[in-house]
């Protein structure tokens, strides 16, 4: 007797048990601190937590900027897509949380049948009824938790696909932010190339002039043409692009970019807030990518619980109560009570190796599953050290510019008295003007990088538009 209620006994004490794998967070690939060096700007200790990641309404400080970003949230159908993602997963965990409860149906049939008299008993054909109606309930017993297991999974796939819309909000702010920025940036190259346009022009008509008089050459007068035609160019160039960044613009607000904006600030750092130093390396487990990767890995893990599972027996229960009868008028007459109680197990014998091939299938998507969390910190790691080396790098750099715009300014002065003393011929003019030009077109594009390497690390240490960052 005690022999053979013991697998009874090892059934009832495993019943209850989690197989889930206990979950342990995988070490963080990375190093815990933020890299220093020449190249970095990063002052401070970076253990500190007193700083705090400004919401993107305090980042961004051009009221124009803001209001595209108020447009692009609320009509973008990237981001639409996304909330319908969300919503659609929240209704497959329901539907899966909804397996751990009996379920409760109303049932109502009615069945007539005839029979030939050489089947009949009595040899004379005959019309049986039978009329039903009553309650029936259905339920598996979780003795191994696969139902919770599979309810775990559903969860989690579920809050990944919240961080995910979380992720393409931050990249769609930041997406929207360099485009404008970009935008702003053609205008003003093409403010810079009209005028420089108009003063190439000048040059070519003075010239022209000096030329008929006999006292220019006709190398300077094409001289002073091909400058005139390589502005025409960049006027061409920038307009396209002009109308190509609305174009960008709009597909991101979702439409047409809205009409009575407020002023802008002007195109420097001014336009955003630096982003305060002493940020916690391990922020970046704030980044809605890296959680929703952790998400994933526990619902990956979830997963092997339930293919776990499937290799004991399943119970289920099903009973009913109601009222039968072989007249429809004699369904709730006194003695027509009926009820059924049906328990059923299951217990997995031979399937080819499919249970087995499933758990190996499950604990190799567990592994994906880290690998692409390991990876996505990294990548979040090395974004973040991007920022920092632009941020550290990119103020010398535009200072030097600016410095050499204002040499090449004195230049074409100086090249041009020379020129009206007689001193140089026009070509010296001319290489001046040129290279004032390029120089002020490479400050223009220096400041556009600087911008959006400030907004691209913003976004990087998971900034967003009222994103909490606990």
């Amino acid at each position: 007797m005690k022999f053979k209620s013991l697998p009874v006994f090892a059934l009832l004490m495993l019943s209850g048990c989690s197989l889930i794998p206990d979950y342990q967070q995988p070490v963080s690939p990375v190093e815990a601190q933020w890299p220093t060096g020449q190249a970095y700007d990063w002052q401070g200790d970076q253990r500190s937590t007193a700083a705090a990641l400004p919401q993107a309404k305090e980042f961004f400080k051009d009221p124009a900027l803001v209001r595209f970003l108020d447009v692009a949230l609320e009509n973008n159908r990237d981001l639409r897509i996304a909330a319908k993602n969300v919503e659609s997963y929240r209704a497959l965990y329901r539907i899966q949380r909804a397996e751990r409860f009996p379920t409760l149906d109303g049932d109502a049939s009615g069945n007539r049948t005839r029979l030939p008299d050489d089947l009949s008993p009595s040899g004379d054909s005959r019309i049986d009824s039978q009329y039903k109606v009553g309650l029936v309930t259905a339920y598996e017993l979780d003795l191994f938790n696969r139902i919770q297991s599979l309810s775990n999974q559903a969860l989690e796939k579920y809050l990944a696909t919240e961080e995910a819309q979380r992720s393409i909000q931050i990249a769609l702010i930041g997406d929207v932010a360099t485009t404008y920025f970009l935008w702003r940036t053609d205008q003003a190259l093409l403010d810079l190339t009209n005028a420089t346009l108009t003063s190439y022009v000048e040059s070519l008509a003075m010239i022209e002039s000096s030329a008929a008089a006999g006292t220019s050459s006709e190398l300077d007068v094409r001289q002073a043409r091909t400058l005139v035609n390589q502005a025409q160019a960049q006027q061409a160039l920038y307009t396209r692009r002009i109308a190509q960044d609305v174009n960008a613009l709009q597909l991101l607000l979702g439409g047409k970019i809205p009409t009575g904006l407020p002023n802008s600030s002007p195109l420097a750092m001014s336009a955003i807030s630096k982003v305060p130093a002493g940020l916690p390396a391990d922020l970046l487990l704030n980044r809605p990518d890296i959680r929703a990767a952790e998400h994933q890995l526990l619902a990956a893990n979830a997963n092997i619980g339930a293919a776990r599972a499937a290799f004991f027996p399943r119970i289920s229960l099903t009973a009913s109560v109601g009222s039968a009868s072989s007249d429809l008028d004699g369904l709730f007459n006194g003695g027509s009570d009926s009820w059924s109680f049906a328990p059923q197990i299951s217990v997995p014998i031979f399937n080819a190796g499919k249970l087995r091939a499933n758990l190996d299938y499950a604990e190799i998507q567990k592994d994906v599953s880290v690998a692409t969390y390991e990876k996505s910190i990294q990548t979040a790691f090395r974004e973040v050290a991007d920022g920092l080396a632009a941020r550290g790098t990119y103020g010398k750099q535009l200072s030097a510019q600016r410095e050499l715009v204002d040499n090449y300014k004195s230049y074409f002065v100086l090249a041009q008295q020379r020129y009206d003393l007689g001193v140089d011929s026009y070509l010296t003019v001319l290489d001046a003007q040129r290279e004032l030009f390029a120089s002020q077109q490479k400050l223009l594009n220096d400041q556009l990088d600087q911008i959006n390497s400030e907004v691209q690390f913003y976004k990087a240490l998971g900034g967003g538009w009222n994103v909490s960052q606990n």
